[in-house]
């Protein structure tokens, strides 16, 4: 009794999935999109090696990485805020190099600073393959 009660459930389950009573094999294409605050949106999209030295600066100078970066959005690189003025994604940037200098002393802007950096060389990969900045 128990397990045909399951099995109803699922096949319930699975038509409220699929309207049109196919099967999960029909190729259906979710799409999934991150928001991002506007710290994260600011993140430049760099060349990999200028991504790369960033990394290596924010591992072992927290914050320094993610300063450089800022003066890279003068320069012309593309972020996720194409509808803020170059100096306030700069201004976000030098921001966040601060909450990440300033929070190192307890081992949280460091580690944000990493991560900061890890983002900065996955968002370069993005730009070197040619895959659109909206994941």
């Amino acid at each position: 009794m128990e397990s045909s009660h399951k099995d109803a459930e699922t096949a319930a389950v699975a038509a409220a999935a699929d309207p049109r009573g196919a099967s999960s094999s029909s190729g259906v294409v979710v799409q999934v999109r991150e928001k991002k605050g506007p710290l994260r949106a600011a993140i430049p999209y760099m060349p990999f090696p200028v991504a790369v030295i960033c990394l290596f600066l924010n591992t072992f100078v927290p914050g320094l990485g993610t300063f450089v970066s800022a003066f890279t959005v003068l320069c012309g690189a593309r972020t996720d805020l194409p509808d803020r003025h170059v100096c306030c994604v700069f201004w976000l940037n030098i921001a966040a190099a601060l909450i990440q200098i300033l929070t190192a002393i307890v081992m949280v802007g460091w580690i944000m600073s990493i991560f900061w950096g890890m983002d900065m060389v996955i968002l370069a990969s993005y730009k070197e393959q040619g895959i659109p900045q909206q994941l």
